[in-house]
């Protein structure tokens, strides 16, 4: 693959000189917005009122309207476009409580153009999506799911969309992760196809239409939509969401914005409203794109919130302040859990997590505890932790499963929880009560060695009672061996409220690794 990295001024420049007819286009976007409604501490969880008072806090819908706003109100008479790359739904109180209503009603507000379809828009089923699309002004779209043989669906989900933007046609094409099935809850009438061959389908398409400007608007990765950039035909951009990968030309560590594959620059804002993206794209007259830039812009203690949004936000947030602020517990460190170290290694937050669930049914003869780490969203800090802070961290109102599964399937599963580590996937296995080592290096499914239960090595034919979350044991993130386990019972108390009474009964705890998960 042919990567081209650029930074700041020094974007693309695909050929000298600019003719009159060049045309410009201006690509606001966010991505992973996951229902952060309210602004967010640094460690993307719940942000205390005094924090925010004094300029602690990031993001939440009131800064993001004034961002968005300001950025319409500087480009007047230029060409804009506001674009959100999926997943809106899932992630705090807000969408547990009213499961859609809110985001829809501040996207509308915000005024966004189109929106792809995110996994997590399926995680309350066919219903959930279909209320959001029913819900909002602007086109929701997927390339690669087909949606013809669903009752609630079919007609609902568009593959792709054209904007007139300046006396010009934009086409947006989207595609969604094709794991979708395993990491949220589309009916089994949803069918996905490749998402390089749709994308390609759709460019053919809107190229037969007579639109030469196109944009993928993904929710894939940017694993895949380098991949993408450098297989699919035709496209102009990327913007990209579901890894929440920064890219940002200022900030350490971060992808440069846009990253180039070949001739095709691809962006993504990070997630949960803390940045929001602002590409510059340049076509000459037949289309071509001449030039991109841009950065990502983060929204901080500088940005102003939108006073009208900031009152209905409160009034929303009214009925579950009080379960929200009530302190549960004490850490005396910041409990990290951090999708980019939960998803690759042993963390504090998994330790605890698996730990807790562990403790709850340790007299039911269970002797190991496994929870995905894409189950884990936001790490807590130190100090004083609120049921808002875990249930941050914790927010899909996940049961305790307990079942009987062999050592074999335990192996199975933990082959599968490693088996994406190099894409961030959720699935890597936080555990208690055992421990194991993988070997990234090796080809997925032979990554697990010295597994070992109670201090004793893993016996293959040997029964052994487990607990995770009911996703988790109903095949979620890969883990369909266990949908077959013996003696299961996927209604057990909330995960949330499981680890709130765990850390309540602890005093002041203290976060911590023990070597459980060791990489070679």
């Amino acid at each position: 693959m042919f990567v081209r990295i650029l930074t700041g001024a020094a974007a693309l420049a695909l050929t000298s000189g600019m003719a009159m007819a060049d045309y410009t286009l201006h690509v606001i976007h966010i991505n992973d917005m996951h229902s952060r409604i309210e602004p967010i501490s640094k460690y993307d969880s719940t942000c205390s009122t005094e924090d925010n008072a004094e300029g602690k806090c990031f993001g939440g819908v009131a800064r993001l309207a004034t961002m968005i706003g300001q950025l319409r109100k500087d480009l007047a008479g230029e060409n804009v476009i506001v674009l959100d790359a999926g997943d809106q739904y899932q992630g705090s109180l807000m969408y547990t409580t009213y499961k859609g209503d809110v985001e829809a009603e501040f996207m509308n507000k915000i005024g966004f153009d189109v929106m792809a379809v995110g996994n997590h828009e399926f995680d309350d089923g066919d219903a959930g999506l279909l209320k959001l699309i029913e819900n909002v002004s602007f086109p929701v779209i997927s390339g690669n799911i087909d949606v013809s043989s669903t009752k609630l669906l079919v007609g609902k989900v568009a593959n792709h969309t054209v904007l007139e933007v300046g006396g010009e046609k934009i086409g947006i094409i989207s595609a969604l992760a094709t794991d979708t099935a395993e990491t949220a809850s589309p009916s089994d009438a949803v069918i996905f196809t490749d998402e390089v061959e749709s994308l390609q389908h759709d460019v053919a398409t809107l190229t037969d239409q007579g639109v030469n400007k196109i944009i993928a608007l993904t929710h894939v990765g940017v694993t895949k939509d380098l991949s993408i950039a450098e297989k699919v035909d035709g496209l102009d951009a990327i913007v990209g969401g579901h890894s929440h990968t920064l890219f940002s030309n200022t900030e350490e560590g971060a992808m440069a914005y846009p990253t180039m594959v070949g001739d095709v620059p691809v962006v993504q804002a990070y997630a949960y409203s803390k940045y929001v993206g602002h590409l510059v794209l340049t076509f000459d007259d037949a289309g071509t794109l001449k030039s991109a830039s841009g950065d990502t812009i983060v929204l901080d203690g500088s940005v102003a919130e939108d006073p009208a949004i900031v009152a209905r936000v409160a009034e929303l947030a009214g009925p579950i302040e009080e379960m929200k602020t009530r302190v549960v517990a004490e850490s005396s460190a910041e409990i990290v859990g951090s999708r980019d170290v939960c998803r690759a290694m042993e963390c504090p937050m998994g330790n605890l997590v698996a730990d807790a669930m562990l403790d709850r049914v340790k007299d039911q003869g269970i002797q190991i505890a496994i929870q995905n780490g894409g189950g884990l969203r936001a790490s807590i800090d130190a100090g004083p932790v609120t049921m808002g802070e875990v249930l941050t961290v914790l927010p899909f109102q996940n049961t305790l499963s307990t079942f009987e599964v062999t050592g074999a399937t335990i192996k199975e599963a933990l082959e599968n929880g490693v088996s994406q580590i190099e894409e961030g996937a959720g699935r890597f296995p936080q555990v208690a009560g055992m421990t194991f080592t993988f070997d990234a290096s090796q080809p997925a499914g032979s990554r697990i060695s010295d597994v070992m239960v109670g201090g004793e090595p893993l016996v293959m034919d040997k029964v052994y009672g487990a607990v995770s979350n009911n996703y988790v044991r109903n095949g979620g993130d890969g883990y369909k061996m266990f949908r077959d386990a013996s003696n299961a019972y996927d209604y057990g108390p909330d995960l949330a409220d499981v680890t709130a009474e765990f850390l309540a009964k602890n005093g002041a705890y203290a976060p911590y690794t023990d070597g459980r998960i060791k990489a070679k």
